[in-house]
């Protein structure tokens, strides 16, 4: 009956909680999973969800991939409920465990920005898109990298509070151009100018006006200098 079995999910997590304190985390993962799935057996998807997250927690310090599973079956349960902000919250964290644990980048960026994609609207949207876009250049995939730079940096130019990091994403955005193309560097150069005049005075713009003019002349020793 259902007593027995919130009778056995108590004691799963009393299991767990125990072999967390002794710092066994595999042992405490998968007491916390057996509990999750009980309480999935009982129909209590929230309680289960939070067991998958225990156990995900656990299993951190000691099985990465194990992680993942469980943070995955609690996103599952939390999306299937609408609740959207916490399901993009494990994505984070399983995209830190790709990061530094798994080292997986192309993981990485899927879990960012299907987290990005939950917090639309909200300040975690934007440092969501921001790791996509570094690890976009850091894989040469400079087109994706622009255009998130250059959708945060016009989503911020407006804000009286995030205005100022405007320059640091049209920055980048120019940057990644000058990789791919040293014209087409030029023209976002003079569109982010035209977009947001506060670019032009910035050390930012300046920087990037002196290594074009630098690269144009295959003037190496001025290049070198203004950086």
């Amino acid at each position: 009956g259902n007593t027995r079995v919130e009778e056995a999910c108590e004691m799963y997590t009393r299991a767990a909680n125990m072999f967390k304190i002794a710092k066994n985390w595999s042992a405490a993962g998968n007491a916390f999973c057996q509990a999750a799935k009980l309480h999935m057996q009982l129909q209590s998807k929230h309680d289960s969800a939070t067991s998958f997250v225990d156990a995900g927690n656990a299993y951190k310090k000691a099985d990465p991939q194990e992680a993942i599973n469980c943070l995955n079956a609690a996103i599952d349960i939390y999306t299937d409920m609408g609740r959207f902000t916490i399901a993009a919250k494990h994505h984070i964290t399983i995209a830190e465990i790709y990061e530094a644990e798994l080292v997986d980048i192309e993981k990485a960026i899927a879990h960012y920005e299907q987290a990005a994609d939950y917090y639309k609207g909200e300040e975690s949207n934007r440092q969501c898109l921001l790791k996509v876009a570094a690890y976009a250049a850091q894989l040469e995939q400079y087109q994706k990298a622009i255009e998130i730079y250059e959708q945060v940096g016009t989503n911020t130019m407006d804000n009286p509070l995030l205005k100022y990091s405007a320059k640091e994403y049209f920055f980048k955005a120019a940057l990644c151009h000058f990789i791919v193309d040293e014209l087409n560097a030029k023209l976002a150069l003079e569109k982010y100018e035209e977009m947001f005049p506060a670019f032009t005075d910035s050390r930012e713009c300046k920087l990037l006006k002196k290594l074009l003019e630098a690269h144009e002349e295959q003037n190496s020793e001025a290049y070198t200098e203004a950086v």
